[in-house]
């Protein structure tokens, strides 16, 4: 069991932290979404770039890591590009 000030410290951290990684999360899961429904519509780029845009920022206040939130954004343009050519096919 941490010490009492360390454990209000964490709790204050992830109180902060959650609604952020929440947002992030939620954005991914509807990109993901977007882009099984339909790749190729301006839904599913909109979806991402705001995906993109929660990690980015939950990268920048340090909730993700930055190479952690990078890896995310790089697997999610590679999932829409990869859909989109599979329509187009």
């Amino acid at each position: 069991m941490p010490a009492a000030k360390a454990r209000r410290v964490a709790e204050r951290k992830a109180e902060r932290n959650r609604p952020i990684r929440t947002l992030a999360r939620n954005r991914v899961a509807a990109a993901r979404a977007a882009i099984e429904n339909d790749a190729a519509s301006d839904e599913a780029e909109a979806a991402v770039a705001a995906a993109k845009s929660a990690l980015a920022v939950a990268a920048s206040k340090g909730v993700v890591h930055k190479n952690n939130a990078a890896r995310r954004i790089s697997r999610l343009a590679r999932h829409l590009s990869r859909a989109k050519a599979s329509q187009d096919s």
